[in-house]
């Protein structure tokens, strides 16, 4: 996997789904780099992202889901790292 590390966000762009703005948002929330997303809850993440930014689309909470997957899974399963196979 091909990594798209930049100074400003770490290795946050590593993360399946996680462009520039989510990579922003997960800055926001407290997590600089992937392994602190170990042991978070993704539904926590998006209730305290919808109460500093107002309401988001429930995307945002499969990508946590995938994120959260991703930093947790040393071998992560390939359709388990595409966020839309984590809706509800």
């Amino acid at each position: 996997m091909a990594k798209r590390r930049s100074n400003e966000f770490g290795d946050l762009l590593d993360i399946p789904g996680v462009g520039k703005s989510l990579a922003g948002d997960l800055r926001l929330l407290g997590i600089t780099d992937v392994a602190s997303l170990r042991g978070t809850d993704p539904e926590a993440m998006f209730m305290r992202l919808c109460s500093l930014r107002g309401r988001q689309d429930r995307c945002v909470l499969y990508v946590f889901r995938c994120a959260v997957y991703f930093a947790e899974t040393a071998q992560p399963e390939p359709e388990k790292l595409k966020w839309w196979n984590w809706k509800d």
